[in-house]
This record gives C-alpha cells, sequence and structure tokens, in this order.
C-alpha cells in the first residue's frame, strides 16, 4: 500500500519527516494469532438523505500472483454513474471470496481522469489490471479502508467524500494465496455497497491522510536464513513489487537513510496547513502487536488520536474521535508501530514460511506501518 497521488482540491498528504528506530520492548499480547476468522457485517440502517447503490465487478477474477509471489492487488474499475454532484458517506467492501481477500481500499477518480483510468484497465488482460501500492494513476483521492470483519463506520455531521458527474471508483483488492488451500485460488467476484446521499450547501469535503513509518524487524531469536539479511530480504521485496517498495524510500525520507533496526518504530510528520480530524485507524500485517498516533507528542499540547495497545488484524475498525480535532501548520502528528517476529511461528499462514528481515512490503508476509486520518481542510 503506498501514498496514493492527491486531488489537490480534496486531499492534504503529509511529508514525512524524522522517523527513528526505538530499541526492542515487551508488548502485549495480540488477541488473535489465527487471523482467519471473515464474517459478513450487516449495514446499519439509512439515514435521511442517504440511498444505497450496489456495484459489481463485471466478469469474476482469478488471481495470479506475479514475480513467484503470493499476493496481488487488483484494481477493478467501478461507474458510480452519478448525475449531478454526490457525496459517499460510507461504503462496505463484499467479498465474494473471504478467504482470500486480504484488505480493500477504494479510491475515487474524478471525472479529468477517468479515460485514463479506463485506459489503464483496458491494456491488462483480465477483469481489472494490477496495481501494487496505490491505485496507479495520478489524480486519485483515497476514500475507505476494508479488513476483514470490519463494519461500515459512519460520521455524524454533514460531511462525505465527493463525486461528480463522470467520477469513477477504484477498487483495489488484496488478494492473499497463502489462504487459497490446494485447490489453487478460487474466482472472485466481489460488490461494494455505497451510501450516497446529495448533499447540502454546507457538506464538508472529506479525504483520507496517511501516516506511514518504516519497518526495520530482524528476523527473531533462533532464526536464520538468506532473508534474515537486510540487502537480501529488501531485493526481494522489490522484485516482488517494483517500485511499490517502500523500504528504502521510507529510511531516506524519515531517518537520512539509516535503518535502525528494531521492534518499534515512528515517524513523525509536520501538518503544513489547517485540517480537522473526524476518525483514525491503524493498519499493519500479521506481526503487528501495537499503533498509536499522536498529536504533539512530548509538549504541553500532546493528544492521542489513536491507541491500539494490542492490535488484532481481524479488527482494524475506523475509530471515530469523540470529538473532532482541528489541527493547524506547524503541528506534529506521529504514528508508532511494535511488530514481534515471534508472531510468525504462531500463525498457520506464515509459520512454513522462511524467516526474514521485515521491512515495509505490500505481501502478506512483509509489513506496514500505516496511520489514517478520516480529514477535511479547515
Amino acid at each position: 500500500m503506498r501514498v496514493a497521488p492527491a486531488a489537490v482540491a480534496v486531499v492534504l498528504l503529509l511529508p514525512v519527516a524524522a522517523c527513528a528506530g526505538e530499541p526492542e520492548a515487551a508488548a502485549p499480547a495480540p488477541q488473535t494469532a489465527t487471523h482467519e476468522q471473515h464474517s459478513a457485517v450487516a449495514a446499519p440502517p439509512l439515514r435521511p438523505g442517504e440511498r444505497f447503490a450496489d456495484l459489481t465487478v463485471a466478469q469474476p477474477y482469478t488471481p495470479v500472483p506475479p514475480n513467484g509471489g503470493t499476493d496481488e492487488y487488483r484494481c477493478m474499475v467501478l461507474d458510480p454513474q452519478v448525475a449531478h454532484r454526490t457525496y459517499l458517506t460510507g461504503s462496505q467492501f463484499e467479498p465474494q471470496n473471504v478467504a482470500i481477500a486480504h484488505h480493500a481500499l477504494v479510491f475515487s477518480v474524478p471525472p479529468a481522469g477517468a479515460a485514463a483510468a479506463r485506459a489503464r484497465d483496458a491494456a491488462d488482460p483480465g477483469e481489472g489490471y494490477t496495481c501494487f501500492g496505490d491505485a496507479g494513476l495520478d489524480d486519485t483521492t483515497w476514500v475507505d479502508t476494508w479488513t476483514p470483519n470490519v463494519a461500515e463506520t459512519l460520521l455524524d455531521g454533514d460531511l462525505g467524500y465527493v463525486l461528480d458527474p463522470g467520477s469513477l471508483l477504484i477498487l483495489q483488492v488484496h488478494y492473499n494465496l497463502l489462504t487459497a488451500g490446494a485447490g489453487g485460488p478460487p474466482a472472485d467476484r466481489s460488490n461494494l455497497r455505497l451510501r450516497l446521499t446529495d448533499g447540502t450547501p454546507r457538506t464538508v469535503a472529506l479525504a483520507t491522510t496517511p501516516l506511514m513509518a518504516p519497518i526495520e524487524l530482524p528476523c527473531g531469536t533462533g532464526e536464520t536464513g538468506a532473508l534474515c539479511d537486510r540487502a537480501t530480504a529488501v531485493a526481494d521485496v522489490e522484485k516482488r513489487f517494483g517500485d511499490a517498495g517502500e523500504a528504502s524510500a521510507l529510511l531516506q525520507r524519515c531517518s537520512g537513510g539509516a535503518a535502525k533496526p528494531g521492534t518499534t518504530q515512528r515517524c513523525d510528520h509536520p501538518i503544513p496547513g489547517p485540517m480537522t480530524v473526524y476518525a483514525a485507524r491503524g493498519h499493519m500485517h500479521m506481526l503487528g502487536r501495537a499503533i498509536s498516533i499522536e498529536l504533539n507528542p512530548g509538549t504541553p499540547a500532546a493528544r492521542t488520536l489513536l491507541d491500539v495497545p494490542a492490535f488484532d488484524f481481524d479488527n482494524q475498525a475506523l475509530r471515530v474521535l469523540p470529538e473532532p480535532v482541528t489541527l493547524k501548520a506547524g503541528d506534529t502528528v506521529r504514528v508508532t508501530c511494535t511488530h514481534d517476529a515471534s508472531l510468525r511461528r504462531q500463525i498457520p499462514q506464515l509459520r512454513k514460511l522462511p524467516p526474514r528481515y521485515v521491512v515495509w512490503g505490500e505481501g502478506t508476509s512483509d509489513e506496514m506501518c500505516l496511520g489514517l486520518l478520516t480529514t477535511s481542510s479547515a
């Protein structure tokens, strides 16, 4: 997962600043070590002025991970067919084959970018196109994230993501074939249920602001193998995912290129301009232990926006703040993640894989440290 190019009028992307490794520290036990439970989640009822719209992928798709990997990110182009300015107030990804659905993202494409999206789709055989990192387009807005067992989370107030006539949606599905079974990967034809409203003259346009930090997790005690060498592990990630491998770029942006191995990493993000935060979410993979997002840490104005001390891959719900928080230029937001290599021996999907030095990567056996804020420009 990579930070998507921004729609300037809507999304404020934060420049990444100082990141630092921290010494290895004890972490609470995870809530689950199986990461195999998936369940259907009922939709909250419609609120006044809202309507549902169901978009189904046109044709079934059978994942084909490239470069010897076990993961494919596939971008499906969907047309919401809005006739006038509309606001997306909620969405729910509904996978047909939950066993291979690792996570899914939804991006909006403005009318000016629709032709490029359709051309990218047409150039790749089969339904959709392979898209490690982000949607692979120059002008998109990140509007939602789905992980297993997560319900649609609604915000209170006159808020929504903008969809103008001619806009498209990109549904990016991360297929994880470590769970495909002996018969190989099944075909998938998933559905995206939208919650739409016409809005009012006062509707606030939402954005998703990503906050990334590196992962520099060495092999655990007693683990050995070629991939325990950092350079070998980074080369393996780049082979599987090309320029979506963020390990080296994150170090350059965060610590001048110096890797500081350790279970806990953090990254400080300066705020470029005023914005309001309504909700927060943390995303890691299966070695994640804890994630937090702090505003102005170490100062009298310090405030916690997200604190997940016992991370559970199967429970990565969006967490609505008790009240919106206003940020100003000069503020700092820090994302901190703790990972644990010993979980590799406990999780069925990872148990048979060779040990590795874990860095940021798109695969299920790789890791991420990603904070997500639901925001608007002030």
